[in-house]
């Protein structure tokens, strides 16, 4: 195999603003395959929140170069690398690649059935009581909302209350990440629950989350930043009753079709997520959405531009990649 590997930027439609800081642009790792006869694409976004850059990310591409020349196979990259970003736009290629010089479907090659469009959220950024109100209120016929709180001015309680009145009728779910407290979480989730959410997602940091066991959760609670493959699935029990699956944290495709597996053997409810990025990162993760009971496959649409040849978005419903795309 032949490896190319390049950071591009893509410019997002406004501001995209989480707990844990703003940004205005997209940055992604683009790695491709190639055999000769045929080219495998995938895409990974840096983890910022896990030490990763993109120099990072291509530095820990090129390294596999000698083994990809040595016919390194998408199983044996498992082994090799950690799960991360640098793996997952990897495997993804592999994924693509492996599809193309077969003339199979990547879900035929998992042995999957076909993919369905499925309704995805929408994310309301992270803003000011009135910003977000106005922002949900523009975007209330999406029938699914995701809503960024983790506010350090102590007004999320407000916030979920004004979008819901914003949007009476679209379904809420929430993503703290890590911004509450053992201090605040109680009110937080009354508030959330008056609201009638009905996902939150890591309320609590990763080191503190033991406090999710000790509370009543009257709204099912969501691991993202606690969970990256399956080696943590049992750390989550008594915790968490769904798992956010998410390629750039599991390193893959591969590990992420295996962690939902896993996690429903388990009884987790399953959700899937991206990072802010071009639909060739969010193709793979389509296979995943099948079995997910919350899709968060919205990255593109924060974009000002989506890549040529991008998923189809019909308001919040997002179709399947074409082959040419991804897979």
């Amino acid at each position: 195999m032949e490896l190319s590997v390049r950071i591009e930027r893509w410019p997002l439609a406004g501001a995209f603003t989480i707990s844990r800081g703003s940004k205005t642009e997209a940055v992604v790792v683009v790695t491709e395959l190639a055999d000769g006869a045929h080219r495998g694409r995938g895409e990974s976004v840096p983890y910022a929140r896990y030490g990763e850059t993109p120099d990072s990310i291509v530095a820990a591409i090129e390294a596999m170069r000698p083994a990809l020349r040595q016919r390194l196979n998408r199983l044996e990259l498992q082994e090799i690398m950690p799960a991360g970003a640098a793996r997952n736009a990897l495997d993804c290629a592999y994924w693509d690649i492996n599809a193309k010089s077969t003339g199979r479907r990547a879900y035929e090659l998992a042995g999957l059935v076909a993919p369905v469009p499925r309704v995805t959220a929408y994310t309301i950024s992270l803003g000011s009581v009135q910003a977000m109100s106005e922002a949900a209120e523009r975007a209330a016929t999406r029938p699914l909302l995701k809503i960024k709180l983790g506010g350090a001015d102590g007004e999320d309680t407000a916030r979920i209350a004004a979008i819901r009145r914003a949007a009476p009728r679209a379904e809420l779910i929430v993503d703290a990440n890590e911004g509450w407290t053992a201090d605040n979480l109680k009110q937080n989730l009354t508030a959330c629950a008056d609201a009638g959410v009905t996902l939150i997602e890591q309320p609590l940091p990763e080191e503190a989350d033991a406090a999710l066991a000790q509370v009543k959760r009257p709204i099912p609670i969501c691991a993202d930043e606690s969970l990256h493959d399956r080696a943590g699935l049992d750390a989550l029990a008594g915790k968490y009753d769904a798992i956010n699956v998410k390629l750039d944290k599991a390193g893959g495709l591969t590990e992420a079709l295996a962690l939902t597996a896993a996690a429903e053997q388990r009884g987790f409810a399953i959700m899937v997520g991206c990072m802010v990025a071009t639909s060739l990162a969010m193709a793979p993760a389509m296979l995943v959405a099948q079995r997910a009971r919350v899709v968060d496959l919205d990255g593109p649409l924060l974009l000002a531009k989506d890549r040529p040849g991008g998923l189809r978005y019909d308001g919040s419903l997002a179709y399947p990649p074409d082959a040419e795309l991804w897979g």
